[in-house]
């Protein structure tokens, strides 16, 4: 099967890529990078011993989409480029809907115009909204739309449309993945997350702050009705969930008469930010200094998942612990103290 991958130097994408080549797919990526870095690639091919075609552009160009579609036949695509910084987002909102719900709606149109109709979207758990503790954990039954940023409300944009693409032409196969906190990198350190300017995620503060990029970390709220008192979420590693792609894929190749697939990816565990610093000091042997500050607007106490859909449907589930994810993390981190900019 040959893999269309927009956005597949960021930081799922390039994961993703690394699963896709192990697992004998052919794979082109188109990406930008505007938030990502080619090094990335030429790293996920030597890791995975095969070469991927990489096209440079933007999907709200359709002439660069064409291009790429009227190459060796393309299967499938799964789509994660998109903007995703919930601050930014506020800030500038028509980045957002152009980046995240245009750029979507101009690949759609060249996948029709290439009768190509398998396509696995990058989603959000920040389309289920503000979560009462009463409907945890979160199903893909529960609400959504009651969004509290213009990022969470591209998500459930490009999601309802694809609903409609699906109820106007039920032969498409297309899958929505609800992501919940990815972290994590690459056991071999060679591949990680890689954030431009201050970090939007947890993981990434805490491992600058082991390695002395950064002074202290901030905890925002240590009053929430939690077991210490900090925020819980449901962390999930990248590699996880870049295998979680890899299954999506597989399970909508043996839907010929087509399918509109919604599933969560997490683990269905939550874990506090105290549980989360205390986890990376133990497997990085290095202190995180924080300090407790006023909570964020708009964080809730706790959002963690109901995973049981993917395991019963793809027959995946999430494995790896957080040890794993905050050593990993701490592998990537010391060997890359710059990102990709170090080598």
């Amino acid at each position: 099967m040959h893999v269309l991958v927009t956005g597949g130097a960021g930081y799922i994408g390039s994961h993703t890529c690394l699963c896709l080549l192990e697992e004998g797919f052919s794979v082109t990526v188109i990406d930008n990078f505007c938030n990502s870095s080619p090094e990335a690639l030429r790293r996920v091919q030597a890791l995975a011993g095969r070469s991927l075609t990489l096209i440079k552009g933007d999907v709200r160009d359709a002439a660069t989409l064409d291009a790429a579609f009227a190459g060796p036949r393309i299967d499938a695509v799964i789509h994660f480029a998109g903007l995703k910084a919930v601050g930014e987002s506020v800030a500038e909102p028509m980045l957002y809907y152009d980046n995240n719900v245009a750029g979507t709606f101009n690949l759609l149109q060249a996948m029709q115009r290439a009768k190509v109709s398998t396509v696995v979207f990058s989603s959000s758990a920040t389309v289920y909204g503000d979560p009462a503790p009463e409907d945890l954990p979160l199903e893909e039954t529960s609400p959504t739309g009651i969004t509290h940023s213009p990022y969470a409300t591209s998500k459930w944009m490009v999601e309802r449309c694809l609903a409609d693409l699906h109820t106007a032409q039920p032969q498409w196969r297309i899958a929505r993945l609800r992501y919940f906190n990815p972290v994590g990198a690459h056991p071999s350190g060679r591949i990680g997350e890689n954030p431009s300017g201050t970090p939007n995620n947890l993981m990434p503060f805490i491992s600058q702050v082991a390695c002395g990029t950064r002074p202290m970390l901030s905890i925002f709220g240590g009053d929430y009705p939690t077991h210490d008192g900090t925020g819980v979420r449901d962390y999930i590693h990248v590699m996880d969930l870049a295998e979680g792609h890899v299954a999506t894929l597989k399970y909508l190749a043996n839907r010929p008469n087509g399918d509109l697939l919604t599933l969560n990816l997490g683990t269905g565990q939550g874990c506090s930010v105290l549980d989360v610093v205390k986890a990376f000091e133990a497997a990085s042997g290095q202190t995180v200094p924080y300090q407790i500050v006023a909570r964020r607007p708009g964080d809730v106490p706790a959002y963690y998942a109901d995973s049981t859909q993917a395991q019963e449907l793809l027959h995946w589930k999430a494995k790896r612990t957080l040890h794993d994810m905050c050593a990993d993390t701490w592998r990537w981190q010391a060997a890359n103290p710059k990102g990709y900019a170090s080598e």
